[in-house]
């Protein structure tokens, strides 16, 4: 029996030696590094880390397997900045319903499904920010994942959220029914350290906030928490190294988050020429969630292409056009949940049509988005020593966006899951 266990260990090790000197040279049409495109570049991944990239002028190990695609662009992997795996797609089924009558079972069923479609559309990393009634399960998402239980992008998640008591929803207007909320309530400084500290221990690897929700009379989005309240949560964050990102739409919202010391601020709808300045002094990102905002309209009635631009598109992209004349930092995300996992891309042809250019949305998808959510060390760049989170298009995704419609080849930590 010692023997035959020492022949066991000796046989992972090589197993595992073997995975660690596998060599792949990539060879492609051009390559977007994260930061420009370029020509006549290879790249060579050893193990799970790119090992060389430039033109070739080193030698190539033995064994090498060489993939050439002759039209594609190779990529680094993308990051999908903002996204909800336990939410599909709200005219399949009401938000509310999702959070009140679906199991959990059920929605971590959901969620390992949109997890394998995003990382087969060329998202390699995903920035997940609320289960949304879902507790922490987004946690266990991560680990299996991570375990290789099933295939999915690298997984950075917020858990549960947080919202000031009495602000966010299921909400049935009634007093007598206390329905489950779909995210952590506090009230009170203390209530908001222990809720950070909470879901720090649970596993989040960032905090979400609710700077602002629909809980005025008439159901109009109000600020929630105050500038201190904001502080102390992203203080407690700093010093575990974590990021802070803010729901807010709202201008005095989007203001009190930025004081606050968030890293990002999430949607921005009604953010204006001095909120965007504000949050460029402050070094604050933003996250537009495009994507979303078009599909609700869509699902309630609006034909794009069609009928007028309703008002909150028209404030959309003129709020976007702010943050873009202001010169904020714009990170790729689109919300995704609310319409389809898989389709992230969406997003990014947005982001063009509202004004960016095709290069700059690859920079928000990929260096941009990794140094923001603090991840530049390992993800986000074709560079050496970083990670292999690889990816090829067919065609030119700097000329034409909707290329990245054409994923060919995905590699994650060095293993393919598309491709030759």
């Amino acid at each position: 029996m010692k023997i035959s266990f020492i022949v066991a260990l000796l046989l992972l090790y090589l197993a595992g030696d073997g995975q660690s000197d596998s060599f792949y040279l990539l060879k492609p049409q051009r390559v977007f590094d994260g930061e420009a495109m370029h020509t006549n570049w290879v790249v060579l991944v050893k193990g799970n880390e790119i090992e060389e990239v430039g033109e070739m002028t080193f030698k190539l190990p033995a064994k090498t397997r060489v993939i050439e695609m002759k039209r594609a662009t190779l990529l680094p992997g993308l990051i999908e900045g903002h996204s909800h795996l336990f939410l599909h797609p709200y005219n399949e089924v009401s938000w509310s319903d999702q959070v009140l009558k679906e199991s959990r079972a059920e929605r971590t069923a959901r969620a390992v499904m949109h997890a394998e479609a995003t990382l087969m559309a060329g998202f390699t990393t995903m920035r997940d920010l609320g289960t949304e009634g879902s507790m922490y399960d987004d946690a266990g998402l991560k680990t299996a994942i991570e375990k290789n239980v099933f295939a999915g992008p690298r997984l950075i998640v917020a858990t549960r959220a947080i919202v000031a008591k009495g602000t966010y929803a299921p909400n049935f207007k009634n007093a007598d029914i206390d329905l489950p909320q779909s995210a952590a309530e506090v009230s009170g400084m203390e209530d908001m350290a222990n809720e950070v500290y909470t879901q720090i221990s649970k596993g989040a690897d960032v905090v979400k906030l609710y700077a602002d929700y629909g809980w005025g009379d008439d159901g109009q989005s109000m600020p929630t928490f105050s500038i201190e309240q904001i502080a102390l949560a992203t203080s407690i964050a700093r010093s575990s190294g974590r990021i802070t990102a803010a729901h807010a739409t709202t201008k005095e919202g989007m203001r009190r988050a930025i004081m606050g010391g968030v890293n990002t601020i999430e949607h921005g709808n009604y953010g204006d020429d001095e909120i965007f300045k504000l949050m460029k002094e402050k070094k604050v990102a933003l996250c537009p969630t495009i994507a979303a905002y078009e599909a609700i309209q869509q699902y309630k009635g609006w034909k794009k292409g069609i009928d007028p631009d309703p008002l909150p598109i028209i404030e959309k992209k003129k709020s976007f056009q702010s943050a873009l004349k202001n010169g904020v930092t714009i990170c790729m995300g689109g919300d995704v949940g609310v319409f389809p996992h898989g389709d992230n891309v969406r997003e990014m042809e947005l982001m063009v049509a509202y004004g960016m250019k095709p290069l700059q949305v690859l920079q928000s998808a990929t260096s941009v988005n990794a140094d923001v959510f603090g991840y530049a060390n390992k993800i986000g760049r074709i560079k050496k020593g970083l990670l292999a989170d690889i990816i090829m298009a067919e065609g030119d995704p700097s000329t034409d966006i909707s290329v990245l419609r054409k994923i060919v080849f995905v590699m994650k930590d060095g293993k393919i899951y598309k491709g030759p």
